[in-house]
């Protein structure tokens, strides 16, 4: 015996979930509806008149622009640090090694990642003290912040730039018809004041150009031994007669065993830690 209670549960089972969806919405805004009746609308921004004749904005609208700005992180960690040489070289020493997939993708990005934060440690201190800290405390503004953020990361991409890259850059930007000798002569009279002057982000694509520089000089230095490890062991094996035998599977232990000798990972992590003068 079925009652109209059971009927009206079987019903709603045979419905197809996007009506049951349908329905909890319906219900949802009916009980919502009230509440966006008695408020008439949300203030989306906020303007509020600065002394001088500037502008605050509310602090939703900062919010949304830190959120929008994390989508360049990646971006400016990679173009904007030591994580370009440091990647670069350890995928090229595994590709010499011939080890394929090992070490993994993941473990070469950590590795990356946390060396580079070793190496740009200083810097970040320098930007904590002089930007991120004032602005916490509301002693600068985010304009005055993002300033003096961008002091210290200059510093370091100028030190680690050659200075061939820079002035091409800066010829690019049109910048080299200001002075006589353009940077170069300006760095010869008063450097400090000559790597003022140099706009960020024309530093930037001299910085990333002379990274991979550095980095493929790097990769070539330490691709020979294991190219003369290849060498030896494909003469061998073709001397022998031993065609059919992969040269690459056999130089690799003696590959292996090479790096290990002579303690690699110690020497790479240290070598391309000293690398950058910071």
């Amino acid at each position: 015996m079925t009652t109209p209670w059971m009927e009206e549960v079987e019903r709603r089972r045979e419905q197809p979930p996007i009506a049951r969806v349908a329905a909890v919405l319906s219900l949802a805004f009916a009980f919502m509806a009230p509440a966006f009746a008695a408020d008439p609308g949300l203030t989306a921004v906020t303007v509020t008149p600065a002394p001088g004749g500037g502008q605050t904005y509310s602090l939703s609208i900062q919010i949304l622009l830190l959120m929008s700005a994390l989508t360049l992180l990646p971006a400016g960690l990679i173009m904007m640090t030591s994580f370009t040489r440091i990647i670069i070289v350890l995928a090229i020493l595994r590709q010499a090694l011939g080890t394929a997939q090992t070490p993994t993708n993941q473990i070469l990005i950590g590795l990356a990642l946390f060396l580079t934060f070793f190496v740009m440690a200083p810097v970040f201190e320098r930007i904590h003290d002089s930007a991120l800290k004032p602005y916490m405390e509301q002693k600068l503004s985010v304009q005055d912040a993002a300033a003096q953020a961008a002091g210290p990361l200059k510093t370091f991409m100028l030190d680690q730039t050659r200075e061939s890259d820079l002035a091409l850059f800066t010829r690019l930007s049109g910048r080299d018809s200001e002075g006589e000798g353009g940077p170069e002569s300006e760095a010869a009279s008063d450097k400090a004041e000559a790597d003022s002057d140099i706009p960020f982000f024309t530093v930037v694509p001299a910085f990333v150009t002379s990274e991979l520089k550095t980095a493929f000089q790097i990769g070539f230095l330490l691709f020979i031994p294991f190219l003369i490890i290849d060498l030896v062991v494909a003469s061998v094996l073709m001397s022998m007669g031993m065609m059919m035998l992969s040269p690459m599977m056999v130089s690799l232990p003696f590959k292996i065993m090479l790096f290990v000798l002579v303690d690699g990972w110690a020497l790479i992590m240290g070598t391309l830690a000293a690398s950058f003068h910071v």
